[in-house]
């Protein structure tokens, strides 16, 4: 029953990256910071570590590859990341393996991956500041 449960949930999340693909691909980015997601960018005037990410996932949901390293260089990895995660998370279940022991704590690979990409973010971030090549 569990891993039918998870066989779902699975492709769920499958389903909703495919809308959000399919969404992103119709979405035009509108580079003014009044209209940012960010509210960093909006009421600081300062964008964030991941400023130019949802409009860089936009340029890559229509091919626009360089438009999207010019957003933010870090998307096209975290997209690929996002699709080996998710093949990675079915194989799991079709193995019938318990994947909690991935999920759970700062001990587990996910964990010490999200502490890789936060600090990626930031590196990022600063370069970006330094050299002045920050989405405006």
């Amino acid at each position: 029953m569990e891993n039918r449960r998870s066989a779902w949930t699975w492709a769920l999340a499958g389903l909703a990256g495919l809308a959000g693909i399919a969404v992103l691909h119709q979405w035009v980015p509108d580079p003014s910071p009044a209209r940012a997601f960010c509210l960093s960018r909006r009421f600081l005037g300062l964008p964030c570590p991941g400023c130019g990410l949802t409009r860089a996932f936009a340029h890559l949901a229509k091919g626009e590859w360089s438009s999207a390293m010019n957003d933010h260089p870090l998307a096209p990895v975290l997209a690929v990341e996002a699709v080996a995660v998710w093949i990675a998370w079915g194989v799991l279940i079709l193995r019938r393996s318990d994947f909690r022991q991935y999920w759970e704590g700062w001990e587990g690979w996910i964990g010490r991956a999200a502490v890789v990409h936060i600090a990626a973010l930031c590196v990022i971030w600063i370069g970006r500041l330094a050299t002045g090549t920050l989405p405006w």
